[in-house]
């Protein structure tokens, strides 16, 4: 399944931000049909606020955007939808912010690269096979999962 979003472009670039939203979470009812998982009404809207934003949300972050939409104040509601979302193959969790993110790849097995611009917080997803791939492959490791977070400037704080 292809990314929802534009080839080597977005986040970092101007688009089409509901088209992608909208590609996104069409990916997710698709991969959630497909493993046989229920994508719940709390599930559905926790994504959706993953995918609102390009930037890494903190559980508290969508746990009050939640409790706004009638789901509930208490953290297990929150806790228990991002676990749903990233055991699913549907958010990352970004260790160095403690926060989450949408996946760009739902329902395909990669090793996710994030560029996280350290001036807006905006979150992209690439890939981080090749390098460290060959690497383990040398000294006859096999790796099972591999995240990388790379903090930066993206190109609109650039400028």
């Amino acid at each position: 399944m292809a990314s929802p979003y534009p080839p080597k472009t977005a986040p970092f670039a101007a688009h089409d931000h509901s088209h992608c939203i909208a590609s996104a979470l069409s990916a997710a009812q698709s991969t959630c049909a497909e493993a046989e998982l229920r994508l719940t009404p709390v599930r559905l809207r926790t994504l959706e606020i993953l995918l609102e934003a390009h930037e890494a949300l903190g559980a508290y972050e969508v746990l009050a955007r939640l409790d706004a939409d009638g789901f509930g104040s208490k953290p297990p509601v929150a806790y228990r939808a991002l676990t749903f979302l990233v055991d699913a193959g549907l958010a990352h969790r970004i260790e160095r912010l403690n926060a989450f993110v949408a996946c760009v790849h739902p329902g395909q097995d990669h090793d996710p690269a994030f560029l996280i611009c350290k001036s807006c917080g905006t979150v992209a997803e690439g890939e981080a096979a090749g390098a460290m791939q060959s690497s383990a492959a040398a000294v006859g490791f096999q790796i099972e999962r591999t995240t990388v977070e790379a903090t930066g400037i993206c190109p609109a704080c650039q400028e």
